[in-house]
């Protein structure tokens, strides 16, 4: 009786346990569980999707390799923006750049042709004048240049390593 009274227990009262279980998906599209964290691979580390209270009766289904381009095109970085986002501040960053680049041919065209006037001529208020458009230009120019740099470091140096940070796919954010 106590046999029994035992099992009852056990069955009816004793809370199912509540496990962690570990979720990712390899390149090839198919979906790997395990409850041993130190069993998945360090290349799926920042992927992985941690599941609790798993029990006998979860329907674990293993996607069909055509479905990892679906899987691959849903990914999404730590705040749940995707490969667009990341690939529109990369092609604004980009576009900001060759419009200052643009504007630094136009401005140093520009400049020379001052530069020229100015000493072809030989009157001295004409001089002055071109003087000063011309150091207007020069800190225009100037500006243009901050801004190619300012480019350059964002498309090179600080969106990859904001991409990194938020676990963006490295490729998201190649010019």
């Amino acid at each position: 009786m106590k046999r029994f009274v035992f099992l009852a227990f056990l069955v009816f009262f004793v809370p199912i346990s509540q496990a962690e279980v570990y979720k990712w998906i390899d390149e090839k599209g198919g979906v790997h569980f395990t409850d041993d964290y130190n069993q998945i691979p360090q290349k799926y580390l920042h992927i992985i999707e941690k599941q609790e209270g798993l029990t006998e009766e979860t329907e674990i289904v293993k996607e069909p390799d055509s479905s990892s381009k679906i899987k691959e095109a849903s990914y999404k970085d730590r705040f749940g923006r995707g490969e667009d986002y990341w690939r529109g501040r990369v092609e604004e960053w980009s576009k900001r750049m060759k419009a200052a680049q643009e504007r630094v041919e136009t401005l140093r065209a520009r400049y020379n042709e001052l530069t020229e006037k100015f000493n072809e001529s030989k009157n001295s208020v004409e001089r002055s004048n071109i003087r000063r458009e011309r150091d207007l230009i020069k800190k225009e120019l100037d500006d243009h240049r901050a801004q190619i740099e300012e480019a350059r470091v964002m498309l090179e140096k600080k969106l990859p390593e904001e991409a990194e940070l938020f676990k963006a796919k490295p490729e998201w954010v190649k010019p």
